[in-house]
C-alpha cells in the first residue's frame, strides 16, 4: 500500500494539545511540511504562548477547553503525558474535533475504547500517533512480506531500551504519570508485533521493577495460533543498538539501529545473500506521515485506515494490559478512569 509524501496541502487546520518535547518535535514536522498550525493549547497561556511563537503557530490559548472550542481548529494533536489522554481526547471529540492522540494511546484498553466508541459515535477521526507504522521504510517492509520475499513469518524480535533519567520523580519514574519502560518504550516493540503478526493468542511477560513501583525493563513472548512468536523488550535505564527483524523460513529482514525511525533494512534469502536494500531518507523527522494519514482519512470520510484501524489501537492497549497483570503494575486508572485532568 502507499500512503502519501507526507506532505499536506494545508487545508485542515491543526491544534495542539501540550507544548512539551513531543508536541514540539510534531509540530516541527507539521510545519516543514506544508500543515496548517493553527492554534495551540495550554494550562499556561504563557507556554502557549511561547510555543506559538517558537513554532509558527497562528493562536495561542491558555486552556485546553478554549483550544478545542476554537472553530477554525479541525483537529487536535494530543501530546500529554499518556494518563491524561483520556480526558483530553474526550475532550476534543465532544467538541467535534478529530483526534491524532500520542502514544501510549491510554493507560488502558478501557479508556481507549472509550476514545474510539466516541469517535465512531461522532464520525470523527481517533488515531493513534504511532509513527513508526507509517513511515516508508515500513510500508516497503509490508509489501515485501506480502510478497512472500521471506516466505512464512515465523518471529519478530524488536527491542527498545535506552538510557533515561534517573530522577525518581522524573515522569518515567513516576507510577502517578504512568511511568515505566512499558508504556512509553515497550509500546513501539508490541506494535511492531502487531503489525507483522496480529494478535496473539497468548502473552508471557516477566519484569524488573524500579524502586519507584514502576517497571524498569519488561520482556514479552507473544505466541499465536500457527506457531509464530514475537519476543519483545524494553528498559529505561540501559541503551542498546535497538534493531529489529522479522524471521522468516525463506529468509529474513534486518531493520537498522534504531529500528523505529526512518532507518535502512535489509532482506537475507536463508543462506545469507542480500535479496534487497531498502534506503530511502525522509524529510524532517518522519512525524508528518501519520498527520498526512489523518488527513487522508478526513478526506476520505473514512475513520479507520488499514494500516493502524481503531480496533488494533485497543487490541495493543489490552496486550498492554495484560503484560501489566502479569508483572504486577498497577496505575490509578485502572481502578477508576481518570476524570478531568486538573
Amino acid at each position: 500500500m502507499t500512503l502519501s509524501n507526507g506532505t499536506s496541502d494545508g487545508t485542515i487546520r491543526w491544534g495542539i494539545l501540550g507544548t512539551g518535547f513531543i508536541a514540539g518535535l510534531q509540530t516541527q514536522d507539521l510545519k516543514e511540511n506544508g500543515f496548517a498550525l493553527q492554534a495551540v493549547g495550554s494550562r499556561s497561556l504563557e507556554s502557549s504562548k511561547a510555543f506559538a511563537e517558537q513554532y509558527g503557530v497562528a493562536t495561542a490559548h491558555g486552556s485546553y477547553e478554549d483550544l478545542v472550542a476554537d472553530p477554525l481548529v479541525d483537529v487536535v494533536y494530543i501530546a500529554t503525558p499518556h494518563p491524561f489522554h483520556h480526558s483530553n481526547a474526550l475532550l476534543a471529540l465532544n467538541a467535534g474535533k478529530h483526534v491524532l492522540v500520542e502514544k501510549a494511546f491510554t493507560m488502558n484498553a478501557r479508556e481507549a475504547q472509550d476514545i474510539v466508541h466516541l469517535a465512531e459515535s461522532k464520525g470523527l477521526v481517533a488515531l493513534e500517533a504511532m509513527w513508526t507504522r507509517f513511515l516508508p521504510h515500513m510500508i516497503r517492509l509490508r509489501e515485501l512480506i506480502a510478497a512472500g520475499a521471506i516466505g512464512e513469518v515465523r518471529k519478530v524480535v524488536a527491542t527498545h531500551n535506552q538510557s533515561l533519567p534517573k530522577d525518581p520523580a522524573h515522569r518515567l519514574n513516576d507510577p502517578a504519570l504512568g511511568g515505566g519502560a512499558l508504556l512509553d518504550l515497550g509500546i513501539y516493540p508490541i506494535s511492531f508485533a502487531f503489525d507483522i503478526l496480529g494478535t496473539p493468542a497468548s502473552i508471557k511477560a516477566s519484569a524488573s521493577m524500579s524502586a519507584t513501583g514502576v517497571d524498569r525493563q519488561t520482556a514479552a513472548i507473544f505466541e499465536y495460533a500457527n506457531g509464530a512468536q514475537a519476543i519483545v523488550d524494553c528498559e529505561l535505564d540501559a541503551a542498546s543498538a535497538n534493531r529489529a527483524m522479522v524471521i522468516g523460513t525463506e529468509g529474513w529482514i534486518d531493520i537498522e539501529h534504531t529500528w523505529y525511525n526512518p532507518v535502512p533494512f535489509t532482506v537475507h534469502a536463508v543462506d545469507g545473500t542480500v535479496v534487497e536494500r531498502y534506503d530511502q531518507p525522509v524529510n524532517s523527522r518522519g512525524m508528518q506521515y501519520q498527520a498526512a494519514e489523518l488527513e487522508r482519512l478526513i478526506r476520505a470520510g473514512e475513520t479507520a485506515g488499514i494500516i493502524l484501524p481503531p480496533a488494533e489501537t485497543v487490541a495493543i492497549m489490552a496486550a498492554m494490559d495484560e503484560i501489566r497483570k502479569q508483572i504486577g503494575l498497577r496505575y490509578e486508572s485502572d481502578a477508576v478512569l481518570e476524570g478531568t485532568q486538573e
